[in-house]
């Protein structure tokens, strides 16, 4: 029973669920905050002039793109390092001619965006937002999602949104045919 602020202990209720927090595992509160501090899950990114792209998503995943240093015209390869959305590190090697977009991670999809150049949406992304959820290795049909967010953005009557993702998608299907 809580009447006034006064819990069944008779303290005030706040006082009731600080002491149920300390008692949760034996731990504080303040003990949790700390430990959850402590624990890296964003991978620091200073931008650098080698880089390609830098940035996450939505679930942690966070990373940098640069090329290596055997990275050639005719065998473009490009290295990701951050950390992933479980706040592990990672250090991936991405050879652009191979990246599929018709199953890709959203990491080797970054890495090929950088590479052609395409034209992101207000600077941001070229690709359908529904990447902003894959973890990183997590694969998909970007190409489907494309078509998906197409559909979408018709139905919403935004005619520049899907002019801009049916320019994104081109691009890609024009990699996909240089191959």
């Amino acid at each position: 029973m809580n009447i006034n602020g006064i819990g069944t202990t008779g303290y005030p209720a706040w006082q009731g669920a600080r002491k149920a927090q300390q008692n949760a595992a034996g731990k504080s509160f303040a003990e949790s905050v700390n430990n959850m501090a402590s624990t890296p899950k964003v991978y620091n990114i200073f931008t650098d002039e080698d880089m390609i792209w830098t940035g996450g998503n939505g679930t942690g995943l966070s990373y940098y793109l640069k090329y290596a240093e055997n990275s050639t015209e005719d065998d473009p390869i490009v290295i990701a390092k951050g950390v992933d959305e479980n706040g592990d590190e990672f250090e991936k090697t991405i050879h652009i001619n191979e990246v599929n977009p018709k199953s890709a991670t959203v990491v080797e999809m970054r890495a090929l965006e950088a590479h052609t150049g395409v034209k992101k949406l207000g600077g941001f992304t070229s690709l359908p937002l529904e990447a902003g959820n894959m973890g990183l290795n997590d694969r998909r049909d970007f190409m489907d999602m494309f078509e998906n967010v197409i559909s979408d953005m018709k139905l919403l009557s935004q005619k520049r949104a899907v002019a801009y993702y049916q320019y994104s998608m081109q691009a890609y299907w024009d990699f996909m045919n240089k191959k």
